[in-house]
C-alpha cells in the first residue's frame, strides 16, 4: 500500500498502518536524534517521544503526502525539548553511515568519521539541528525552518556559523583547540 493510504488509515486508528509507517523511518530517526543530541539514551528518548507526537497528532495532519516532512518536524523539536530540559553533560556517541557505501580503506573512514563527531561536538545543539536536518535527512533549508520554527534567515546563518565552525575544528592543528562559546564554537 502506498504511504497516503497508511497515513488514512492510521489517522483513523489503525495501530498496525501507523507500525508499517514507522517501521521504514526509525533508523534514520534515530541517526538523526543521535546527531542532534550527541547521546544514544536521549536519542531513544526523542524518538519515542516523536512516536507518541506523532500518534496524538496524526489526526491533525493536513496534507498526509508531507508525512515524512512532518515527522521529521516532531522529530527536531522533540530534541530541542530534551536539551532544554537538560543540563549539559558529557555526552559520548558512535556515528554510523546511513545507507552509505563501505569503503575499502577502514582506517580513513574511522578519522573522517572521528573529524566529524569532533566538529559536531562543538556546536551548540540548534546548530546541530540545522545541519542534522539539512545535510543528513536531506531537507531544504525553509523546510529546515519552518521545522525548527525559526525564520529562514536564522536557519541559513546557523548553517553558515556551523559550516565555519567545523571547517576550522578540522583544520585545525591536533594541538590548539578553537575555543568555545555558550556551547558551541566562537
Amino acid at each position: 500500500m502506498d504511504q497516503r493510504g497508511l497515513v488514512e488509515r492510521a489517522r483513523q486508528g489503525e495501530h498496525d498502518a501507523f507500525a508499517d509507517l514507522l517501521d521504514v523511518r526509525l533508523a534514520r530517526l534515530d541517526a538523526a536524534a543521535r546527531l542532534i543530541l550527541r547521546d544514544g539514551e536521549l536519542a531513544r528518548d526523542a524518538v519515542q517521544e516523536t512516536m507518541i507526537r506523532a500518534w496524538r497528532d496524526l489526526p491533525g495532519l493536513r496534507d498526509p503526502d508531507r508525512f515524512d516532512a512532518w515527522l521529521q518536524r516532531l522529530l527536531a523539536n522533540a530534541c530541542l525539548d530534551l536539551v532544554r530540559r537538560r543540563k549539559r553533560r558529557v555526552i559520548e556517541v558512535e556515528l554510523t553511515p546511513i545507507d552509505a557505501p563501505s569503503t575499502v580503506d577502514i582506517a580513513t573512514g574511522l578519522a573522517d568519521r572521528q573529524l566529524l563527531d569532533q566538529a559536531l561536538a562543538g556546536l551548540a545543539p540548534g546548530h546541530r539541528a540545522v545541519v542534522a536536518l539539512h545535510y543528513l535527512l536531506g531537507m531544504p533549508l525553509p523546510e529546515v525552518a519552518a521545522s525548527l520554527g525559526i525564520p529562514i534567515g536564522t536557519a541559513k546563518s546557523r548553517l553558515h556559523y556551523a559550516l565555519a565552525a567545523m571547517r576550522i575544528s578540522v583544520t585545525a592543528e591536533p594541538d590548539t583547540a578553537p575555543a568555545t562559546v555558550a556551547g558551541g564554537l566562537a
